[in-house]
């Protein structure tokens, strides 16, 4: 897959899922080895959710989210998660990637995390809106 090809997949994706009821793209940048996306939703529970991925050709036929954040705000506008892989964490286990949290300290509000992307991170929020 290619960078281009991520994105219009990314596209489609923001038109039929029926999670996200209403999107707007902000930004999108796209060419033969990077792409970049930033967008907001709404999501069907009201909240919503803004999010950025630079998309870069990796070896082969492989493509990689070099950098992403996903910032989920409630309908209330208070911020319920947001993962990020910003290199501001570098002892974290698995930095750079890590999720902030709305509770407790600075520091104890940042998890480690994962490598991830758009389609995973909604199926994540839809196990939080399913409950």
């Amino acid at each position: 897959m290619k960078p281009i090809d991520y994105l219009e997949s990314v596209r489609k994706f923001l038109l039929t899922d029926s999670r996200v009821i209403k999107h707007q793209i902000i930004r999108e940048y796209e060419d033969v080895g990077k792409s970049y996306i930033r967008a907001r939703l709404t999501l069907a529970d009201e909240s919503f959710l803004e999010f950025s991925e630079y998309i870069e050709q990796d070896s082969g036929d492989e493509i990689k989210i070099t950098k992403y954040s996903y910032h989920w705000i409630g309908k209330d506008g208070k911020m319920l998660r947001r993962w990020d892989n910003t290199k501001h964490f570098p002892n974290l286990k698995n930095a750079p990637h890590h999720i902030h949290t709305p509770t407790g300290k600075a520091e104890e509000s940042i998890t480690p995390g994962a490598p991830t992307k758009i389609f995973m991170i909604l199926d994540e929020i839809a196990k939080t809106i399913d409950e």
